[in-house]
């Protein structure tokens, strides 16, 4: 048993069991993948994928009980070079941050501008996407931290912690006739054409939620991933839009106006989101007390690395 083999049977899964990509992925040739997957089932003496011919189609029972353990095992692998790293390369090294687009537009500039400053020598990658494949980049490792206001919670293999709270606010062009309405109500809204978040982002749930309870149905006429392609269009007269309070701006957006609708959507919470059992260097933790300065770095590390009851 070595670690290609390990390496070969995570990325399997990974890939939906196509082993041309898994090839690809590994930099090696596809008839090397399937000798490995052979060499580790005739070590272990069972069969760890269904197939049907040559194809792989799935993970047999031992499979799937095995897919923790090589997950683990990975895990810690890496852990121990990060370890390593850590004494070796203290203010140098590479921070991977996968997020939305909201929050790398606008609630982390002034994070990591004085990331920067402390740590130069630090690389510091953002990613940004949907809240659906930070979760996957944080599992993967292709992430350190995520940060997003939707999935993060939710996940079992991922802990998160409270970031900031934020509320939806309407815009509109100025002289629109909302503006003269207060105060301002769901009924209101629903007169006129409503672009807004695409589902699954920047708390779209609770946006469709609150018409739902008020027993209205929106004209949703164009849904975006991020606010500027919503301020863009709203600008153009096709609609009133809905996005994050935090995206306007009175400069740069002058001649669109921001209503603050306090009562009439729910608070959302921004998180920061951990791989469990990842190891973090310290820089790692410094970025995420810069953003929540609450939180001290032992109680990061004892929810990444949870004790078990002797």
């Amino acid at each position: 048993m070595n670690l290609q083999q390990l390496r070969i049977v995570r990325e399997t899964v990974r890939r939906q069991f196509n082993l041309t990509e898994v090839a690809n992925a590994l930099f090696t040739a596809q008839s090397g993948v399937s000798k490995h997957i052979k060499d580790l089932e005739d070590e272990l003496g069972v069969e760890l994928f269904t197939r049907r011919g040559k194809r792989l189609l799935g993970l047999t029972a031992p499979g799937r009980e095995l897919l923790p353990i090589v997950e683990r095992l990975l895990l810690d692998l890496q852990n121990i070079k990060r370890l390593g790293e850590q004494f070796a390369q203290q203010d140098t090294g590479h921070l991977a941050i996968a997020t939305t687009h909201t929050q790398a537009r606008y609630a982390l500039p002034p994070v990591v501008t004085r990331f920067k400053s402390h740590f130069p020598r630090v690389h510091l990658e953002l990613h940004q996407c949907g809240p659906g494949e930070i979760v996957e980049r944080l599992r993967s490792g292709e992430a350190d931290i995520g940060i997003a206001t939707e999935a993060l919670a939710d996940e079992p293999d991922l802990v998160s912690f409270p970031f900031y709270e934020w509320r939806h606010a309407l815009i509109v062009p100025e002289g629109h006739p909302l503006t003269a309405v207060g105060p301002l109500t769901l009924e209101a809204i629903t007169e006129y054409p409503l672009i807004t978040y695409h589902p699954g982002y920047t708390g779209r749930a609770r946006i469709d939620a609150a018409f739902a309870r008020a027993g209205l149905v929106p004209e949703i006429v164009m849904s975006a991933l991020d606010a500027d392609v919503i301020k863009a269009y709203v600008e153009l007269g096709l609609g009133v839009g809905l996005i994050a309070a935090m995206a306007w701006h009175p400069v740069r957006d002058a001649g669109l106006r921001l209503i603050e609708l306090p009562d009439l959507f729910e608070t959302n919470t921004a998180r920061l989101g951990l791989r469990r059992g990842r190891y973090l260097r310290d820089y790692a933790l410094s970025f995420i007390r810069a953003c929540a300065p609450e939180l001290t770095a032992d109680r990061i590390r004892e929810a990444v690395f949870p004790k078990t009851a002797v």
